[in-house]
C-alpha cells in the first residue's frame, strides 16, 4: 500500500518533506495545491513578443507549464524549494572590468540544486509511494508562480521571486507530485508602493509591473541570445557580460539578506569580474579549461567574446585595440561583428 494509506495523512506528508528538503540543504520549502493556471498572464507575456526566439522552448511547451497534470497524470501537490545565493556583506571590489552577475559568481546552480532536487524527488518515490516530476529552470514548470503560491515568496515588479528574510537571490526548484499534500497558504504581495527596480534596468526591460521584456533584457541579451547585441542595449550595459543584477540591486529586501549557506554557490573571486584583454584573449579550450562547471561555461568561449566586445567601456585602450584588430577575421560570425562595431565606435568616439 502506498506510505500515505498506511502511515500518513496531508499534513504529516507535508511536514516529512519540508523537513527532508531542509535536511538536503534547502532554505525554503513550501506546498501548492496542483491545478491549472490563469493563462491570462502567461499569454499575455506571449502575445506582447517578450519572451524572444532564444527562449522559444518556453512559448513550445506552454500547456505543461499551465497544467501541471500533462506532466504528472493526477498531480495533487507542487513542492516548491528554494536555495538562497546572497552574496556576504560587504563584498570586495571585484577585480575586473567586465560585471558577472551573482548567481554565476560560483558553480553551476543547475548542478548544485538539480542534484538535491533529485534526491528529494527519489526519496519521495522510495519512501512516500509517490510519482514525481522535478525540475529545476530547464523543465516545463512556472516556478515563480508556485513558488508565490506555495507560500515562500512573492513575484515582485521586476520578475524575480521575493522572500521577507533573504530577499530575491533565490535559485528555485519545483516537484510535481500525485501525493495528496496539505497546502500552504500563498504569500501576500509586500511590494506595495515601491518600484525601484523599474528605473534601476539599464535597458527598461521592465516593461510593466511584474513583465519583463526579455528582448530588452541585458542577462537575455548575454547568455541565451547567440546573435549581436544591439547597439542600444549594449551601450547601456555598462560592462555587463555575463546577467545582470541591477534591478536586484535596488530592490530594498536584499539590503539584509543573510549570505547564503550552500558553499558551491559562493562567488570565486576571479569568477566576480572578468578582465576585458583576458576575455578577448581566450580560446575555446582555455574557456572550458577555466569555467567548466560555472553558468560561464553556456555562454563558451565565442558567447564571452562577442559579448565583451558589445559591452566593454568605449574607447578601448591601446591593449583592447591591438586584440580587437586581430578578432577581425575570427571564424564566429557574432565575434566578427562585434570586432567591427567596437572599432568604429572607439574611432568615432
Amino acid at each position: 500500500m502506498p506510505f500515505q494509506e498506511q502511515r500518513g495523512n496531508p499534513r504529516d506528508l507535508a511536514a516529512l518533506i519540508k523537513g527532508k528538503a531542509a535536511v538536503l540543504g534547502f532554505d525554503l520549502c513550501g506546498i501548492a495545491r496542483a491545478e491549472p493556471l490563469d493563462p491570462a498572464r502567461f499569454d499575455r507575456w506571449l502575445e506582447r513578443g517578450w519572451d524572444g526566439p532564444a527562449i522559444s522552448y518556453v512559448r513550445e511547451r506552454r500547456a505543461e507549464r499551465l497544467d501541471p497534470s500533462l506532466l504528472v497524470p493526477g498531480a495533487r501537490g507542487m513542492i516548491a524549494v528554494a536555495a538562497s545565493y546572497a552574496p556576504r556583506l560587504p563584498e570586495p571590489t571585484a577585480d575586473g572590468e567586465l560585471r558577472v552577475a551573482r548567481y554565476a559568481q560560483g558553480r553551476d546552480y543547475h548542478n548544485v540544486v538539480l542534484k538535491p532536487v533529485r534526491k528529494l524527488a527519489a526519496w519521495i518515490r522510495a519512501e512516500l509511494g509517490g510519482r514525481v516530476y522535478s525540475e529545476v529552470d530547464t523543465g516545463a514548470v512556472l516556478e515563480k508562480e508556485w513558488a508565490q503560491r506555495a507560500g515562500i515568496g512573492w513575484i515582485g515588479k521586476n520578475g524575480c521571486l521575493i522572500h521577507p528574510q533573504l530577499g530575491s537571490w533565490l535559485l528555485l526548484g519545483v516537484l510535481v507530485t500525485d501525493l495528496d499534500l496539505e497546502a500552504d497558504a500563498p504569500h501576500p504581495d509586500r511590494c506595495g508602493d515601491c518600484s525601484l527596480c523599474i528605473p534601476a534596468c539599464p535597458t527598461a526591460a521592465i516593461v510593466e509591473s511584474r513583465y519583463v521584456d526579455a528582448q530588452r533584457c541585458l542577462a537575455y541579451h548575454t547568455i541565451e541570445h547567440r546573435g549581436p547585441i544591439p547597439a542600444e542595449l549594449a551601450r547601456k550595459a555598462e560592462g555587463r557580460v555575463f546577467g545582470c543584477d541591477a534591478c536586484q540591486d535596488a530592490c530594498p529586501w536584499n539590503r539584509r539578506a543573510p549570505a547564503g549557506k550552500l558553499v558551491p554557490l559562493r562567488a570565486r573571486p576571479e569568477q566576480r569580474a572578468l578582465s576585458l584583454v583576458e576575455t578577448l584573449r581566450l580560446t575555446a579550450e582555455e574557456a572550458r579549461a577555466r569555467f567548466t562547471g560555472t553558468p560561464l561555461l553556456r555562454a563558451g568561449r565565442d558567447g564571452l567574446v562577442r559579448s565583451a566586445l558589445a559591452v566593454a567601456r568605449r574607447p578601448l585602450s591601446p591593449e583592447a585595440r591591438e586584440l580587437v584588430q586581430g578578432l577581425l577575421d575570427d571564424p564566429a560570425e557574432g565575434v566578427r561583428a562585434e570586432a567591427r562595431r567596437a572599432l568604429s565606435e572607439t574611432a568615432a568616439g
